[in-house]
């Protein structure tokens, strides 16, 4: 096994930064190869993609556009080195190289995106619509981000701001034939004498999701609505906006129950094809408010961004049912959880000056997070962190070098709570600190060679619910039980780079090493309380090692032939055979594409392309064995097929077009992070749990108009 992954990696060279990032230029032969022309923001400054020491993917509008989804992190989730775990079709969480949960940052509007993200079941409350851009940072971000960046970052960006004197609007739909998904969304955005604006309504929602095992799937169903209003001024001395941005989510929770004698799931059957809710479901309602401000000095940019978020999220549950309010017919939650957090930035970073650029700056979150139902997982508690840090960059001929240093501290302190007589929580605080950094190089061996560098330290403080989790978390299947005895997680990770572009080959091949000690992770107690598993937080030493790998073949520019390979090693080290592997660990991947670009010359169907596609995952018998925590889950391959244009009259594109069949043959499988593996277990067939979505056909349209 291990030889036929070096053998890969020696053959296969990710690609999608080349492949995915480019802008259109008058040479159609290098126009998803121009590395230099590509800026990446989510570093010190903008810093263009070639001299990034830190692995860096990019997804580009067009893509998120043409790629079907049922969330953004779903839209990302097939990027080499990033996987999901995922709760049906409706919830998912980011994974990059292994490592979730809050070991991972999402950016949003230009702050930490906070919504009780310790959760399996816990999505990202982002607005698909409204993303214009992703940046995926691989590797330990601490030293920009601090605690909770350890695997690394997700930054989702809006559009920028138009230009001086223009106003557009853009109009989108879809519609998915598995589980009925109706989307739409509305924009109308402009710039008039520096005053810019940007407003947007969005709404989805989706029966349950269906496969030729299971048939439908009852609690998959969601829904989804959205909207954003940004307000600012674009001067000559810099730029001052005001974004405001609501997004309310009812996902279902599925269960898995089946009747053991047919062995079917059960489920009402009038509301296996409906869009309305039943119980058990989630609702989650996060407000965000974000004042972005920069001042150009005359050596260089102070930026200042200060954020609000309020996250409500209930649970509500069947046995709830009878709690209604007198009069009003209304449910009481199970479980309520109100989380009010505060995120506060502000840096200055140098103009460049005789090839070095110098930046620092200051930023921290304070957290109080509630409890408002009936039944409790976690204690109330309230959080204060800061961090200071410092940066710099050295520009030297064909070399780039950057590093910097930070210092963090983290406060948490959590809220004792009597329930019939019996301590569930009790009262205590915790101090964390750390001190991290990284050190990085670039060398552009030539116009076509890049060859890159980097060390970073990692930092992680426990959260809350690993801290002190006391309760059945009915969403995740299990009972919890936090540990405050845990240590912060502290990784050293080392990634090696080589990227490669010409006329006909693109290529790249990343490698990474990364030690972490005091990884926190659960594992079952083989027992249960009220009839649901127990499972703990516990820790030990892990080391994951692995690499993302490509091959990007145009031998001309309408043909793309596009392979990449994605593999993660993940031990908890001096452990016993079925403690080894760390639990949720992506099976590797290899994804292939051929496409095939039909016109460029304004016509009706403009820009067309064709394309098939293959995702195969190998076997995963890599997992945490111990007290039935895990199983393998075996390999399997998926395929798609996708079409788009752009429609065009008289030179004008007027609409874009997309339709993608995934799963065109309607494979029946579960990945290995779907937590719906270990659902109920299927007396009459002999499978456990439930399986993901099959065939699926989604139909896109996107709407510009201008004015």
């Amino acid at each position: 096994m291990k030889k036929i992954l070096f053998s890969l990696s020696l053959l296969c060279i990710y690609t999608t930064m080349a492949a995915q990032s480019v802008k259109d230029t008058t040479d159609v032969f290098f126009r998803h190869l121009k590395l230099n022309e590509l800026v990446v923001t989510g570093v010190t400054g903008d810093t263009k993609l070639k001299n990034s020491t830190f692995p860096v993917s990019i997804v580009t509008g067009k893509d998120l556009r043409s790629t079907a989804s049922t969330n953004i992190i779903d839209a990302i989730a097939h990027q080499p080195g990033m996987s999901q775990i995922t709760t049906g079709s409706g919830i998912s969480k980011p994974i990059i190289r292994g490592l979730g949960y809050n070991r991972i940052i999402t950016m949003s509007e230009g702050v930490r995106q906070e919504g009780q993200q310790w959760g399996d079941e816990h999505g990202i409350e982002a607005d698909a619509n409204n993303v214009n851009s992703v940046e995926i940072l691989k590797g330990p971000a601490s030293l920009m981000y601090g605690s909770d960046a350890m695997a690394g970052v997700v930054i989702l960006h809006s559009a920028p701001t138009l230009p001086e004197g223009e106003m557009q609007a853009n109009i989108g739909t879809e519609y998915q034939t598995n589980n009925g998904l109706l989307g739409y969304t509305l924009n109308f955005g402009g710039n008039q004498k520096g005053f810019v604006w940007d407003a947007r309504f969005s709404g989805k929602m989706a029966h349950a999701y269906k496969n030729k095992y299971d048939g439908y799937v009852p609690g998959s169903q969601f829904k989804e609505m959205a909207g954003r209003l940004m307000l600012g001024l674009n001067k000559t001395w810099g730029h001052s906006r005001l974004i405001w941005t609501t997004i309310h989510q009812t996902p279902g929770i599925i269960e898995g129950e089946r009747d053991h004698e047919s062995g079917e799931l059960i489920a009402e059957s009038d509301i296996l094809k409906s869009y309305g809710k039943s119980l058990p479901y989630q609702q989650i309602k996060h407000y965000k408010v974000v004042w972005d401000n920069s001042l150009n000095l005359s050596h260089g940019w102070l930026k200042m961004i200060i954020g609000y978020q309020q996250n409500r999220r209930q649970e509500y549950e069947e046995h709830h049912h009878e709690h209604e309010h007198e009069g009003h017919g209304e449910l009481e939650p199970a479980l309520y959880f109100k989380l009010h957090t505060l995120t506060y930035d502000v840096r200055y970073l140098t103009h460049e000056f005789s090839g070095w650029k110098l930046s620092s700056g200051v930023q921290g979150m304070w957290q109080h997070s509630q409890n408002l139902g009936e039944e409790f997982l976690i204690p109330a508690y309230r959080l204060f962190d800061i961090g200071v840090y410092a940066t710099a960059s050295k520009q030297l001929n064909r070399w780039t070098l950057n590093g910097g240093v930070r210092f963090d501290y983290r406060h948490v302190h959590g809220d004792a709570l009597e329930e019939n007589g019996e301590w569930r929580f009790t009262d205590f605080s915790q101090d964390f600190n750390s001190v991290t950094g990284s050190l990085g190089a670039v060398w552009n061996m030539n116009d076509h060679l890049n060859l890159r560098l980097n060390v970073a330290r990692g930092f992680r403080a426990p959260n809350m619910s690993e801290l002190g989790s006391n309760g059945a978390h009915h969403g995740a299947l299990r009972y919890e039980v936090g540990n405050q005895q845990l240590k912060p997680e502290y990784s050293l990770q080392a990634d090696l780079g080589l990227d490669f572009t010409s006329q006909y080959v693109s290529a790249q091949l990343a490698l990474f090493a990364n030690r972490i000690d005091n990884y926190i992770f659960l594992k079952g107690e083989s027992r249960e309380i009220d009839g649901t598993p127990v499972y703990n937080y516990t820790q030990g030493d892990a080391r994951l090692l692995g690499f993302e790998a490509g091959f990007d073949f145009h031998p001309i520019h309408a043909i793309h032939f596009e392979n990449t390979f994605s593999y993660v090693d993940a031990r908890q080290l001096h452990a016993t055979e079925d403690t080894e592997y760390l639990p949720m660990t992506p099976a590797p991947r290899w994804t292939s594409e051929l496409k095939v670009e039909l016109t460029h010359d304004d016509q009706l169907l403009n820009n067309s392309y064709i394309a098939l596609g293959l995702e195969a995952y190998m076997k995963q018998n890599h997992y945490y064995k111990a007290d039935g925590t895990e199983t393998a889950t075996p390999g399997y391959a998926l395929v798609s097929l996708s079409a788009g244009a752009d429609l065009t009259i008289h030179k004008k594109k007027v609409a874009e077009l997309y339709i993608t069949a995934d799963n065109l043959l309607n494979k029946a499988y579960q990945n290995h992070l779907s937590r719906l593996k270990y659902a109920d277990f299927n007396s009459v067939t002999g499978r456990q749990g439930v399986y993901n979505m099959g065939r699926n056909i989604t139909f896109k349209v996107v709407v510009p108009i201008s004015f």
